[in-house]
């Protein structure tokens, strides 16, 4: 059988605010070294794809680069490989528009798929936590004669609103597809994951469905009734972390004595490009407890349940406590960060506590993103000295420290600059 795999990685990831401010939601850092395109870039090759489409659109600089010729995931070849490919707008004679969607994004780039001449197309998504064997979906597909089959997996009746939800029959075909409904009987839910025959998904793209947009909201709830679409049930763990929550407890839960995903397992490598930097250095005076640290960080304060990511520095003195902080970031002498998000090359000044406070009112600007106690800051942002700064604030990227308030930063704040 002869796959194409297009990951779809250009969308802005709203949910995840200032850490998608200068990045597609695809190359936000998690879990220390990596980026979240990497698992499913890693799944492809762990699966036996070697041919793969990235589709870019917001803010693709970051992704670009880490991506590059795809060396990381053996993808640098010259039959197949890796391939981006950046949006464009059409020529006149074709409408002269742009891509509005997951969909047009597909079409915009048919003769891509056309030149590899491929029997079966799996679209993923480029923002998933997930180790998966596509090879298994694969053969559902072929075995039911679907023109589509999706990958499915059962979700909490809290979290519905959040995905496209589907209802199988006793043999798994699908029999309803609901994108994002207020309400629904079902839990089961579409992982984003779609495999089409190629024959089909460009008879439809270029037919009936040409005005159609995008997959969730418009493609697939239309071939319900007239086409073959099965659905692959999924027991393994998957993450869609696209809320600053969602992403926070994916992060955290890599810290348990058994964690749900392994990154450890020798038979499924996540692959990544990683900077040469010398060893983890934990100083004399240091207390780590329960943390993972990556390549090149230097601890000489406290760290306890944190994902610490490469080339960050903790001094003597300093404090932090369930945290994430992301590569090169900084954290002065005797400064506290107590459940906070710091971007790439933050600065927190010494004695600065950041997200240490027991008032916990929900952000003013985004109560419903950023009410549970997270302290998010935009990168290359540098928190002055001594400074108190609350929960549930968000920092924009790129502050000096003189745009702070000498009082501080009260909780449910939003820093603008």
């Amino acid at each position: 059988m002869n796959i194409l795999a297009m990951i779809l990685a250009g969308g802005e990831g709203r949910g995840l605010g200032v850490l998608t401010a200068h990045r597609a939601e695809a190359a936000v850092p998690f879990g220390g070294k990596y980026r979240l395109i990497d698992f499913s870039l890693s799944n492809c090759v762990n699966s036996g794809i070697y041919s793969v489409g990235v589709l870019t659109q917001y803010q693709p600089r970051s992704l670009n680069d880490h991506i590059g010729i795809g060396k990381p995931w053996d993808l640098d070849r010259a039959r197949g490989g890796v391939r981006l490919l950046q949006p464009f707008q059409r020529a006149r004679g074709q409408g002269g528009t742009w891509q509005e969607g997951t969909a047009d994004a597909v079409r915009f780039n048919f003769d891509f798929i056309t030149e590899h001449n491929a029997d079966n197309v799996l679209i993923l998504a480029g923002d998933h936590i997930y180790k998966m064997d596509y090879n298994a979906l694969l053969r559902l597909h072929a075995e039911t004669d679907a023109d589509v089959t999706i990958g499915v997996r059962s979700v909490s009746p809290f979290d519905t609103h959040r995905f496209g939800m589907v209802t199988l029959d006793a043999d798994t075909r699908v029999t309803q597809f609901e994108e994002k409904p207020k309400r629904t009987r079902s839990t089961t839910a579409s992982m984003g994951i779609y495999a089409f025959k190629r024959s089909f998904l460009q008879q439809w793209l270029t037919g009936e469905g040409l005005t159609q947009h995008d997959f969730g909201r418009d493609v697939l709830p239309s071939l319900i009734e007239k086409a073959r679409v099965f659905g692959f049930n999924y027991q393994g763990y998957w993450a869609d972390v696209g809320a600053i929550q969602a992403y926070f407890e994916a992060n955290m839960a890599l810290l348990g004595e058994t964690p749900a995903l392994d990154l450890y397992d020798p038979d499924w490598i996540i692959h990544t490009r990683s900077e040469e930097r010398p060893a983890v250095y934990v100083g004399a005076d240091a207390r780590v407890d329960g943390n993972l640290l990556c390549d090149g960080c230097r601890i000489d304060g406290t760290v306890t349940r944190s994902i610490i990511g490469p080339g960050v520095y903790v001094a003597h003195g300093a404090v932090v406590r369930d945290s994430i902080l992301m590569k090169d970031t900084y954290v002065g002498e005797r400064a506290v960060v107590d459940r906070v998000i710091a971007d790439k090359r933050v600065v927190v000044g010494a004695g600065a506590h950041v997200g240490d406070s027991d008032d916990n009112t929900p952000n003013q600007v985004s109560p419903t993103r950023l009410n549970t106690g997270i302290t998010v800051i935009g990168k290359r942002t540098q928190i002055p000295p001594g400074i108190h700064i609350g929960r549930n604030v968000e920092i924009n990227a790129n502050l000096p420290a003189s745009i702070f308030p000498t009082e501080g930063v009260k909780s449910g704040a939003t820093v603008m600059g």
